[in-house]
């Protein structure tokens, strides 16, 4: 598959903060104070999640968290289509938006939002990426494969993959991969080894009581370890 990848022609993502907002509170922190301390910490992606929330309070959060990192990160929205098409119609920063399997799908989301927009996906099985082969070129930008371990912060998750299968799944797909669930500092240099653009975070700094010190650990977890800047990749079907 050609022409999938992050905009701008970045693949190497890194640290990918998604945000939860009963965590970003347990130390009275707040998402928008989280995700502050992050991207000052260096995260330069941000998806904005919250399945609780009404549309009206998640476009509030979004735009919040929007407006408080301006161009210093990518600010993508977690499922709502919608949400994102009534922020950027508002003239806000938000990049694009992160879909589920389950959600509308990812060409009804890159016709409303248009090329230049993001368009996230998640997958983690074969059939997931034979699904996404068969779309038109830049269709998709990047998909997020898990879970990686079990994970609190998403009850419903599949059967984990293990470092060794987020990395079977990784190798097969000319899409940029970013690994998501239970990823702790332990996995990073392994995940971006088996061919990670990125690592997806959730409680690792939402609920840290020291966000930006625990994001600062996790880019500098990231810019050391596993391949060097400019290595080349593992091909698809390599072992």
């Amino acid at each position: 598959m050609t022409g999938v990848g992050f905009p701008g022609g970045r693949s190497d993502v890194g640290v990918y903060l998604v945000t939860d907002t009963a965590l970003a509170g347990r130390h009275g922190h707040g998402v928008v104070e989280v995700v502050r301390a992050a991207v000052a910490a260096g995260v330069r992606t941000v998806q904005v999640r919250d399945k609780h929330a009404s549309a009206r309070d998640l476009l509030a959060l979004s735009v919040a968290v929007a407006d408080a990192v301006g161009a210093r990160a990518t600010v993508v929205v977690d499922d709502r289509l919608d949400v994102v098409l009534a922020a950027r119609h508002a003239g806000h920063r938000v990049a694009g938006v992160h879909l589920g399997q389950s959600d509308v799908p990812v060409t009804v989301a890159r016709a409303l939002l248009g090329p230049d927009a993001h368009v996230g996906l998640t997958a983690n099985t074969s059939e997931h990426l034979d699904a996404v082969a068969a779309l038109p070129s830049g269709t998709v930008d990047l998909l997020g494969v898990g879970v990686v371990h079990p994970t609190t912060t998403k009850a419903d998750h599949p059967e984990p993959l293990g470092v060794a299968g987020f990395g079977r799944i990784a190798r097969s797909t000319g899409a940029p991969c970013v690994a998501i669930g239970g990823v702790t500092l332990e996995d990073v240099a392994a995940l971006r080894a088996a061919g990670a653009a990125g690592v997806a975070v959730v409680s690792g700094i939402c609920a840290a009581p020291d966000p930006g010190a625990a994001a600062a650990a996790y880019v500098t977890a990231w810019r050391t370890g596993g391949a060097r800047d400019g290595a080349p990749r593992l091909q698809a079907g390599a072992s």
